[in-house]
């Protein structure tokens, strides 16, 4: 029983993440209002809203690919600690709180999928 709600628990997380990204990509990379908006408060430039829709939409897509999930949710994890520093430097933290979310969903997933990930430092004797 563990196992399924595991198994279940995690996939809805990744739906959940998967289509969250997918939308705030897209609309980064369609130049919605509040998108543009955003990034001229940030103050680094509208090709930063480019790259960050990129790898919001990438890594919103790996993560349902067999293998690499972990890099895309620690992909995303990472995009959401940058999100949430802009918005406590810059933006201010009354709505950070998605950020915060989507961060800790990715971190789980990442958690769930870290056999994927290389170890650091690791040495072969075969």
């Amino acid at each position: 029983m563990t196992s399924n709600v595991q198994k279940y628990g995690l996939l809805a997380l990744k739906i959940l993440a998967g289509l969250a990204f997918l939308a705030a990509g897209l609309a980064k990379l369609a130049g919605a209002e509040m998108m543009v908006g955003t990034f001229d408060a940030v103050g680094v430039g509208q090709w930063f809203r480019y790259v960050t829709g990129a790898i919001e939409v990438g890594a919103a897509i790996v993560l349902f690919i067999p293998g690499i999930q972990a890099f895309g949710a620690a992909l995303l994890t990472v995009t959401m600690v940058g999100a949430t520093l802009a918005h406590i430097v810059v933006l201010g933290t009354d709505t950070m709180l998605p950020a915060i979310v989507l961060g800790l969903i990715t971190a789980v997933i990442t958690y769930a999928h870290r056999d994927q990930l290389p170890i650091i430092g690791a040495t072969s004797d075969a």
